[in-house]
């Protein structure tokens, strides 16, 4: 177990660790090599001006004047800068919320915090059972300052259960306002949103089959008759898995013409010149323009046949549409209600907005969805056991005393000062850091698997499997396995009865291993987050070697939004270790706040500077947020009526029973009174959007703004090629109720999305490779 010392070792190794980072951080940022690296977000947004002010020209590799270096830090005071307000503007209204979250753990614990080490260290300290069973059980000096050090049946135990009420009290009404808070700042954001085009636009599920008309018209049948005054146009979705490997082909072959016209215009002297062979390696040598040219024009051709076919086949139409609205009301109306008295048919959910679509999973079948979720549901149940292995041999690393207990011939190497204090202190963390470190992806491509269609579900549902699993395994299971490697020795040789007893004693002395995570994860772990060192390897990797356009420098610098899959479970994991041992080991509270202020700060600053958002959910993961907090201030009541149980404190106990039940009351009235927030859009206020902007624009012509609204971005990435050759001599008959709109009204309904990772595509978009001939159902 770690002692005092280790603590200080691991808290001198990760406090280095973190300046190394940062001093690192400051240099490295001033440098005008890497301002695609540090300001990408600027970049992105058009101003090439980003906040470093060097008076270097950006052009320079590396900054000479002097002055820059002396104000290398002022990225502290840049980054708190910036006001709420201004953030939405600049970054979204998620990465508001994103950034509440922390100050949330700031509100709840600094008071908490106070409180705990005021009144219940030396209420703890002047137990001495610690000192009485250090002949029995594995202690250290630590764990005199926790529950573990007071006599069983002790009169003090009355502090930790009105500590417990206080902090659940204050814990909620926290929770309260700032529920309140987000749902008053969505509701505003939302009615100050500008015209959206998933404002209008309901996505359908699960089209029944009509044998007498394809889904297309059906859909537009259906809606016709039951939303007669409202409905405006349609658009199926096809399955276009095939179209979307040609258009990734075609995109690399047009990247190499790109980049050898480039260097022709360059040298004009010297034309560019390749094999004909595989990857250029032998062959006959061509001019490399006319070979790519050539490419293109052949596949282009193939493209061309290849929409031909998903048009002509029936089975490419997926049972899917998006359906649009002459009005915001009624596409609330349609998504909040069902549609069939067959509640399994003409499913209706607002639509996501179209850089949240994941449009490969619009082609799954509905009816596989519930197979593919018990699936996984499975899976995620066997790989958290899996993980029990990796996490016992972490915490066999952590007890080091237990396994001398049992091995006594390891004992002359862990008994070296530095070697078991380096072994205790710091190891553990970063070993269980190093173990968590591709989880994320697998849970993430396991929700994909499950079928969700937008973005932000995907990554919601995998931060909901992410934090199952830390609490299961690197809370629960740190707890059991590591109670079993430390108190081992115990175990062995002391009667059945005693063994709940060593667990009651047990499990408050597990503090210390969570303290050497925090510091690696929360301490030197947020200290890399800013530094950006993978990024900024990869990037002048790609720059050097790979980058050959300026579409391909900008894909190298693409830092991606915020990684809320594997960021929001790990917060939740540092509430839950706050709301736990606030009772029962309060020591670890300033190891909590010191990670919420400081990761505050930095990830204030990537937002700001760093992170593209790449789709606005208006904070709809809050409700999971806050139903988890409740989870964890669940668990610690549970846990510490379990600890108080073992101490022979069964008087005591029942007084703690209250705290759940009112707990989940003020749960499910949280639940009722601010969750439809989230998920619910009041008709009153979509009728008086749509009065006021009928008011102010009563010529908007809303079938032409809608027209391209969900144009799959297989097309959108190439809207700059023209094809008119192609699109011409293959013109696709259009159905007899089908207008054709102009290609102009695309740009207005959203920017174009980042380049395509998705395979499924609407019907008008197989119909033309880009904007013009784009046809729709519409009345």
């Amino acid at each position: 177990m770690a002692t005092l010392s280790d603590i200080g070792v691991s808290a001198l190794i990760n406090i280095l660790s973190a300046f190394v980072f940062l001093l690192a951080f400051a240099l490295l940022r001033i440098q005008p090599i890497n301002d695609r690296v540090y300001f990408p977000k600027w970049y992105f947004k058009g101003d090439t001006s980003s906040p470093r002010s060097t008076g270097n020209s950006r052009g320079n590799f590396v900054s000479l004047n002097f002055k820059t270096y002396l104000t290398s830090l002022n990225w502290m005071p840049q980054a708190l800068g910036m006001s709420e307000a201004e953030i939405i503007e600049h970054a979204g209204f998620d990465s508001v919320v994103f950034l509440r979250i922390y100050t949330l753990g700031l509100k709840i614990f600094v008071p908490i915090t106070i409180l705990a080490i005021l009144v219940l260290v030396p209420v703890n300290f002047s137990g001495g059972t610690v000192s009485f069973l250090s002949t029995e059980l594995v202690t250290s000096n630590i764990d005199k300052l926790s529950i573990s050090n007071v006599q069983p049946k002790s009169a003090k135990f009355f502090a930790h259960i009105s500590m417990q009420y206080l902090f659940t009290f204050w814990t909620c009404f926290m929770l309260y306002k700032e529920y309140d808070k987000v749902a008053t700042m969505r509701l505003n954001f939302l009615a100050s949103q500008q015209r959206r085009v998933e404002q209008f636009t309901v996505l359908v599920r699960n089209v029944p089959h009509d044998s007498g008309s394809s889904t297309l018209d059906y859909v537009e049948l259906f809606f016709k008759k039951n939303h007669p005054n409202t409905y405006l146009c349609s658009q199926a979705v096809y399955n276009g898995n095939k179209f979307a490997k040609l258009v990734r082909k075609r995109n690399r072959l047009q990247n190499w013409l790109d980049y050898n016209q480039l260097k022709f215009k360059r040298h004009p002297d010297k034309k560019p010149t390749r094999k004909k062979g595989f990857l250029g390696l032998w062959g006959e040598r061509v001019d490399s323009i006319d070979f790519y040219e050539q490419q293109l024009k052949e596949l282009d051709r193939k493209m061309t046949m290849e929409r031909h076919r998903i048009i002509d086949d029936p089975k490419s139409m997926m049972p899917v549409a998006f359906v649009s609205f002459n009005s915001r009301w009624g596409a609330a109306v349609c998504a909040q209600t069902q549609q069939s008295k067959n509640p399994t048919w003409w499913l209706t959910s607002w639509a996501p907005e179209p850089h949240d679509v994941y449009w490969h999973n619009l082609a799954i079948p509905f009816v596989s969805l519930r197979i593919r979720k018990l699936v996984i549901a499975i899976s995620v149940f066997a790989l958290v056991f899996f993980y029990m292995i990796p996490i016992a041999f972490v915490q066999s690393l952590a007890n080091l005393e237990g396994l001398e207990q049992v091995a006594p011939f390891l004992k002359p190497v862990i008994e070296l000062k530095f070697i078991k204090s380096f072994l205790q202190g710091f190891l553990p963390g970063l070993a269980l850091k190093l173990f968590l470190h591709f989880l994320p992806a697998i849970l993430m491509f396991m929700s994909k698997f499950e079928g969700h269609v937008a973005v932000s579900a995907l990554e919601r549902k995998a931060a909901s499997k992410y934090y199952y699993f830390m609490l299961v395994n690197v809370f629960l299971g740190s707890i059991v396995t590591g109670t079993a490697f430390q108190q081992l020795h115990a175990f062995l040789h002391e009667s059945p009865t005693q063994i709940p007893r060593t667990f009651g004693v047990s499990v408050p002395m597990k503090a210390t291993f969570f303290m050497t995570y925090i510091m690696v994860d929360g301490w030197a772990g947020i200290a890399g987050e800013i530094l950006r060192l993978k990024p900024l390897v990869i990037y002048h990797f790609k720059n050097m070697f790979l980058v050959k356009t300026e579409r391909d420098r900008e894909k190298a610098m693409d830092p991606g939004s915020v990684n809320f899959p594997e960021t929001l479970p790990s917060l939740q994991l540092y509430f839950l270790l706050g709301l736990v041992y606030a009772a029962v080991t309060p020591v670890l509270l300033p190891f909590i706040l010191v990670f919420f202020l400081f990761a505050y700060l930095i990830y204030r600053h990537q937002i700001i500077n760093v992170y593209n958002q790449r789709y606005e959910s208006g904070g709809a993961f809050w409700p999971h947020v806050h139903n988890r907090i409740i989870a964890n201030l669940l668990i610690s009541q549970l846990l510490l009526m379990g600890l108080l149980g073992t101490k022979l404190a069964e008087n005591s106990t029942p007084m703690l029973t209250v705290l759940p039940i009112l707990t989940l009351a003020f749960h499910n009235y949280c639940k009722s009174r601010f969750e439809p927030a989230f998920n619910k859009y009041p008709l009153e206020e979509a009728m008086d959007k749509d009065s006021r902007e009928h008011e102010a624009e009563p010529n908007l012509n809303l079938r032409a703004y809608l027209a391209n609204a969900y144009l799959h971005p297989i097309f959108q990435s190439f809207k700059e090629v023209e094809l008119e050759e192609t699109v011409m001599s293959d013109t696709v008959r259009t159905d007899k109720h089908q207008s054709q709109m102009l290609s102009s009204t695309a740009k207005e309904s959203s920017p174009s999305p980042p380049p395509p990772e998705h395979y499924s595509c609407t019907r008008n978009e197989v119909k033309s490779f880009h904007y013009t001939h784009h046809s729709e159902h519409c009345v």
